[in-house]
């Protein structure tokens, strides 16, 4: 995956290790500790995840109130840059002009991988089509195809669904699919492709609409809709999105999920970010349908 621009990464490892070294809590004799808050915004995509790690480090560290809310991993940039955010959640990495306007703030982004995901390519059960190559889902959503006959499907009229452009999501999808990778590629979301607010949207247009197609996070993916295997070419193989192709590298459409702290996070957002690395954290990922960053036993 391409690097957005030079900001500070951590990695799993170097995170634990300060962790380790540079967390001591005050134990003074007799002191209550005091109610801490962390305010967490961010990626629609990894919301419920949030809240679910939100909700159980809660009975870890019940002093630790962790707020948060959706709004789209632009939303989260957006507060991080503004300084008003302890966590900001994103569902595609940081922009370079993004980076530069939080460092004119004087912050400087500090990037953590959490979890991993695929971006699913769902359509209603009834749809005979069963696999796409990345360049049918390009000339789809392009608008260059039109119906559904045209990628060996019956004759209806594609129905184009989207995320919001504020959506992490959205940008991953035109950049890795309809762009195909391609940075100097300016391909753009057909005209009349309809943009929703939330997965959730998504997945529901899609259960009762036989002409839809859409996208949304491994998470999000139900029995009542109809997944795509997806291939790099003509020739296969195809694949659909599972922990086992994402972690095997051959399902094309999957991406690192982030957490960003604006500089070195607070003791207690250490702790927490600590907490979601660590065992715990990660089998939360697992449970949600989300990849995590180390097979949990």
């Amino acid at each position: 995956m391409r690097r957005a621009a030079p900001l500070l990464p951590i990695s799993l490892t170097a995170f634990v290790v300060l962790f380790a070294f540079g967390c001591t809590p005050d134990s003074s004799p007799g002191a209550a500790p005091p109610e801490r808050a962390i305010v967490n915004k961010g990626s629609d995509t990894m919301v419920n995840l949030a809240l679910a790690w939100a909700e159980a480090y809660q009975q870890v560290e019940p002093a630790v109130d962790v707020s948060v809310t959706g709004g789209g991993s632009g939303t989260g940039i957006a507060a991080l840059i503004n300084g008003t955010v302890d966590l900001a959640n994103a569902s595609r990495q940081i922009k370079p002009e993004e980076i530069e306007e939080a460092r004119g703030n004087g912050i400087e982004p500090v990037e953590i991988v959490v979890a991993r995901d695929a971006i699913a390519v769902i359509v209603h059960r009834d749809n005979p089509v069963d696999h796409l190559t990345l360049e049918q889902l390009s000339v789809i959503y392009s608008g260059a195809i039109n119906n559904w006959a045209e990628v060996g499907g019956a004759d209806r009229t594609i129905v184009r669904l989207s995320r919001e452009t504020n959506s992490g999501t959205h940008v991953y999808f035109l950049e890795e699919v309809l762009r195909l990778g391609d940075p100097d590629n300016r391909t753009l979301f057909a005209t009349d492709t309809l943009l929703l607010p939330s997965s959730e949207g998504i997945a529901a247009e899609i259960a009762y609409n036989e002409n839809a197609i859409g996208y949304d996070g491994l998470g999000y993916v139900t029995d009542d809709m109809k997944v795509i295997a997806v291939g790099q070419d003509a020739a296969g193989p195809f694949f659909l999105p599972s922990v086992e192709t994402v972690n095997r590298g051959v399902y094309p459409i999957a991406r690192d999920l982030y957490i960003y702290s604006p500089g070195e996070p607070s003791s207690q957002a250490r702790d927490y970010l600590a907490w979601i690395l660590g065992p715990l954290g990660q089998e939360l990922v697992a449970s949600l349908g989300f990849v995590p960053l180390e097979p949990t036993s």
